[in-house]
């Protein structure tokens, strides 16, 4: 099956308006997290993973879920419930509560699944405090990654390809970042070691389809005739000709995420809602924000050829010069 096999979109020429579109997202992203800094004190809702908090493991009777669990903890407001090693085996993380002690929050969690009728029998295996020390660790060492990916990605692109293809594909996955965590912080989705891989994914999506579009771009650069061809021109050409990977390879991504957010049930609920925004907003700066910034930058800075003609110039024009001078 070929879908879009004849593609002739003009995408560049609607790049004015996927500015606008840009740049309202990421306003509205950045002012929710300036918001969430004066309401909740940090620029996103940070879980227990990052906060601390309590960690209770139980073992309860066979046939017991983890949905069952968190009904009995409060429904929509529980804490996390995750599985842990035996099937019949869960550990569940309260957050820090101010004055509230370990021993307090354990037994409150004990009462609560002591008055939930779905649960005949259970055991409260440990209970320890949980440190952010972790989350800091993953938060700094995420950070790290980002900056290595970055450093990685212009090197390979400006060797590969061209210093500009490297340039717009890290302004392409900077704008994907951003729009992440801005929805994450409208939302004040709790962020949790599951969520920060979800972005880490993200970005290596992102990366990869602006990589796929960049490929297809620089193939018809070397092409006969492609350096002498209008570049807006090239750039579209070359977008619809990958448009029919582009749209099956995230289509069946999709498939897959939305199959996960309908049965995978509330363990992994956020960690793929960010992984579907993530591939809608992949697919979306490959065509409308990494190929545009391309443009803009050769317009800014120009070609590798046209720099190299013009440092030819100055030169002849330079010994030109030196060789009129009288002796």
């Amino acid at each position: 099956m070929r879908i879009f096999k004849d593609a002739s979109f003009n995408f560049l020429d609607g790049r004015r308006k996927a500015y606008v579109v840009s740049a309202s997202v990421l306003s509205i992203g950045i002012l929710a997290m300036l918001f969430n800094i004066f309401s909740i004190g940090s620029w996103v809702n940070y879980g227990v993973d990052f906060t601390g908090g309590t960690l209770v493991e139980v073992r309860v009777s066979d046939g017991v879920t983890d949905a069952e669990i968190r009904a009995a903890l409060g429904g929509a407001q529980a804490p996390p419930v995750t599985r842990f090693g035996a099937d019949n085996a869960y550990t569940i993380r309260a957050a820090v509560e101010e004055g509230v002690e370990v021993d307090a929050v354990a037994q409150r969690i004990r009462q609560q699944l002591d008055a939930s009728p779905d649960i005949e029998w259970f055991e409260v295996v440990r209970t320890e405090a949980v440190g952010p020390q972790i989350g800091e660790e993953l938060t700094r060492a995420a950070g790290l990654a980002i900056l290595i990916s970055f450093v990685l990605t212009l090197l390979y692109l400006a060797v590969r390809f061209e210093f500009r293809f490297g340039l717009a594909s890290v302004i392409a996955t900077l704008h994907d970042i951003v729009i992440t965590l801005g929805f994450l912080a409208l939302f004040r989705v709790e962020i949790s070691l599951p969520t920060v891989a979800a972005v880490l994914t993200v970005i290596g999506y992102s990366l990869n389809d602006t990589i796929v579009v960049f490929d297809r771009i620089r193939e018809n650069l070397q092409k006969k005739g492609g350096r002498r061809e209008d570049p807006v021109k090239l750039i579209n050409r070359s977008i619809n000709e990958v448009l029919p990977r582009t749209v099956l390879t995230s289509g069946t991504t999709l498939a897959v995420l939305f199959s996960l957010l309908i049965l995978g049930g509330a363990v992994i609920r956020d960690f793929t809602i960010v992984l579907i925004l993530g591939v809608v907003i992949g697919t979306y700066s490959s065509i409308y924000v990494a190929s545009p910034a391309l443009v803009e930058i050769q317009k800014k800075f120009g070609t590798k050829e046209e720099a190299e003609k013009k440092k030819r110039l100055e030169s002849r024009s330079k010994k030109k010069k030196e060789s009129a001078i009288p002796v």
